[in-house]
């Protein structure tokens, strides 16, 4: 009877002990995959849609729709997607129809003027200018300021008046703007290809003037190498983009994402650098059938997912 009593003892210990390991192996995957899950919540992914509104006909890139359909089918295809926190900065046109499909998708716009409506001093006098109250006012929560083609436009008005100014402090004024009615910045920085030599002075100065005296906890900085966007050109490796990172980490406390373009082509490797928090996408298709297509984002986005999973 001892010997029976004995041997049941054993195999109970026998089940016990295995059915804790299945209980922590079980445990253990799940938590795995909620560390994993909480990873990619921690990265964003940005999406600037530029005038890719302009349909085919009228020499743009836009086979999606026009009206409310092209936001229409953006939003509800993203929102489709699993993981990630996803921003989108529509036309000024495409605002609107947006913001009545979205839920957590965030909708943002293309930059805000230096200037807004003041009780007092300016009753709305801006024809033509995007104000930042006047995009708060309408449900914007986002909006991009200081990427190249910005940079690009100002730097070109500046040579008008013979050169003199920083467009960096007039971006500064835009960022104030942007954070007084509570929206998230995402700035762009990057060199110029005759920066390069001097990458490190000129992207230090985009930063401590852009961002001066605005609560850095409303920015994320965009690293934009603008001497590599572009069809033909060669973007930098994953070396360059990891010590920019890092370098920008150094001089201002934010989230830094990829801001040269998020594409299926390098998303894996902007997925494996730990110091970047996302990235930007634009185009999602070169060559001839150049443009932007929900089903190509979707590609890329599970591309730099499948990127943080290996680096994990």
């Amino acid at each position: 009877m001892k010997v029976l009593f004995i041997l049941f003892v054993i195999e109970c210990k026998k089940i016990v002990k295995n059915s804790c390991l299945l209980y922590w192996k079980g445990l253990s995957k799940l938590i795995d995959n909620e560390i994993e899950r909480a990873y990619i919540l921690m990265k964003t992914i940005y999406l600037n849609l530029k005038r890719f509104d302009v349909t085919k006909e009228l020499g743009g890139v836009n086979a999606i729709g026009t009206k409310e359909n092209y936001a229409k089918t953006i939003v509800e295809g993203l929102e489709k997607l699993n993981g990630f926190n996803y921003v989108v900065y529509f036309q000024e046109a495409n605002i609107l129809p947006a913001l009545e499909v979205n839920n957590k998708v965030r909708i943002g716009c293309q930059s805000v003027h230096f200037e807004d409506v003041e009780a007092g001093k300016n009753f709305g006098a801006f024809t033509t200018f995007r104000t930042a109250k006047s995009m708060s006012e309408i449900g914007v929560k986002d909006t991009l300021i200081g990427h190249c083609e910005e940079r690009k436009y100002l730097n070109y008005l500046f040579s008008l008046g013979g050169g003199k100014g920083d467009i960096n402090s007039l971006l500064n004024e835009e960022v104030k703007r942007a954070v007084e009615v509570n929206m998230d910045v995402l700035y762009c920085v990057g060199e110029k290809m005759e920066e390069q030599n001097n990458k490190y002075e000129v992207i230090r100065h985009q930063l401590l003037e852009g961002l001066k005296g605005v609560d850095l906890k409303k920015i994320t900085v965009a690293y934009e190498p603008v001497w590599a966007i572009g069809p033909g050109k060669t973007p930098p490796d994953k070396e360059y983009i990891e010590d920019i990172a890092k370098f920008i980490k150094s001089v201002v406390d934010v989230k830094v994402v990829y801001g040269g373009g998020l594409k299926e082509e390098n998303a894996q490797m902007i997925a494996s650098i730990d110091e970047l928090d996302g990235g930007l996408v634009a185009l999602t298709k070169f060559g001839k059938d150049f443009g932007f297509t929900v089903k190509d984002f979707a590609t890329i986005v599970e591309t730099y997912k499948g990127g943080l999973k290996d680096e994990n």
